[in-house]
């Protein structure tokens, strides 16, 4: 049998199998024409809700400016701590028709409290009065431009540094992501659009940029993205059942209902779909380049091992992933969640009524089925990867007869 070697700058010298390449990329093809097909069918036309259908953000005259901080005053023990005397911060106002001047704040007590100094930026909203010759100002918000900056630009540095081109194309490729949500899936589900579709479409073409940028175009690589795309297909299949069992309504909080009000048309149940299939990209992605990754450093290891104990070997390192990995899903959502898990604690309901409710049932539901999704997905890559690696050699050294 001929073999080929279809290798990344990383990935080991190891042969394959030229029909399961063909085969695989074949398949990869078709996938992409159909991503192709759904970004040109789905794309949004234009601008997704009417300007005197979408929600103000504030009411009419209100402009919002900068101010910075010049003294803040005693901070208030609790809500009911009461007027002036505590929780008042004087700030001068930046920019405007009152650039420069001093304004006198009350800030919620919360904010005080959380190390407020002179010298740090606030926005404020400038309120007209009914009149329109005069205005005060309200506290709006703390400025944390500057800092989250500093920490993105550390984040970015750390990661070009140690990851080298790997890592830089891997925050190229996360801005494409970003793209991806911002441009198409948020556009298009707010025009309407099938919540499955769109994240499976939009899902799709992420994957297909983010892998090949961030891990390079091989063998490997497509073999871990074929095991991304049917984890993701997976991952909706459970979802759709799982949404439909459960009654949910895909309003959670808060926020969905202020959407609920103006989106009218939004079809909130695809957007949970949406919302499932994306939050399993980050640790499908991971696990399925861990898995073909892991195939191939074996076959490189062990050219004899025969077909089925690489695919054995393979999986051992899979199910420690899988244990590791569940952690990472679950506890990230119980730190997101922190507060909203004390408050329930806090009232003292019985653990099955909590689950019960649909802010926390969602989120049970996002980590359950990209958790099968997950979990399915490693045997699966492991079987592409193992079938398209070439198969074991056959020695031909003489035997040892001493």
């Amino acid at each position: 049998m001929s073999h080929s070697h279809l290798t990344d700058a990383d990935a080991r010298d190891v042969p394959v199998k030229p029909l399961a390449v063909v085969v695989l990329l074949a398949g990869l093809a078709l996938g992409a024409v159909a991503t192709l097909v759904g970004l040109v069918q789905l794309w949004p036309s234009g601008d997704p809700l009417p300007r005197d259908a979408a929600a103000a953000y504030a009411a009419p005259g209100v402009t919002f400016h900068d101010a910075e901080v010049d003294e803040v005053g005693p901070a208030c023990e609790s809500v009911e701590a009461s007027g002036g005397a505590c929780g008042g911060v004087t700030a001068t106002v930046l920019d405007g028709a009152d650039e420069g001047d001093a304004v006198e704040l009350q800030v919620p007590p919360q904010v005080s409290e959380s190390g407020l100094r002179a010298g740090d930026r606030v926005e404020v909203m400038r309120l007209p009065t009914p009149e329109g010759d005069a205005s005060r100002y309200t506290f709006f918000s703390v400025q944390r431009d500057a800092p989250l900056a500093l920490l993105a630009g550390i984040f970015v540095v750390l990661v070009a540094a140690v990851a080298r081109l790997r890592g830089v194309l891997a925050l190229v490729g996360l801005g494409v992501g970003a793209f991806v949500l911002i441009r198409f899936m948020l556009p298009a589900l707010l025009e309407g659009s099938d919540g499955l579709l769109v994240g499976a479409v939009g899902s799709a073409a992420i994957m297909y940029v983010v892998l090949y940028l961030a891990h390079g175009p091989s063998v490997r690589t497509s073999s871990a993205l074929a095991g991304t795309l049917l984890g993701v297909a997976v991952t909706a299949a459970i979802g759709v059942v799982a949404i439909d069992r459960t009654r949910m309504t895909g309003i959670s909080d808060d926020t969905g209902g202020i959407l609920a009000a103006f989106a009218t048309e939004l079809d909130f149940q695809g957007l949970l779909m949406c919302a499932v299939i994306v939050a399993g990209l980050g640790v499908l992605n991971d696990v399925t380049i861990t898995q073909a990754s892991a195939v191939w450093e074996l076959r490189a290891a062990g050219p004899r091992l025969p077909r089925r104990e690489l695919y054995r070997s393979a999986m051992r390192i899979g199910r420690d992933h899988i244990a590791s990995t569940i952690y990472t899903i679950v506890f990230a959502y119980a730190g997101a969640a922190l507060l909203t898990l004390m408050l329930l604690y806090f009232y003292g309901r019985p653990m099955l009524s909590v689950l019960s409710t649909e802010d926390i049932a969602t989120e049970v539901l996002r980590i359950l089925t990209s958790g099968i999704g997950l979990v399915l997905a490693v045997p699966i890559t492991t079987a592409i990867a193992a079938l398209t690696v070439a198969g074991p050699q056959v020695s031909t050294e003489p035997p040892d007869l001493q």
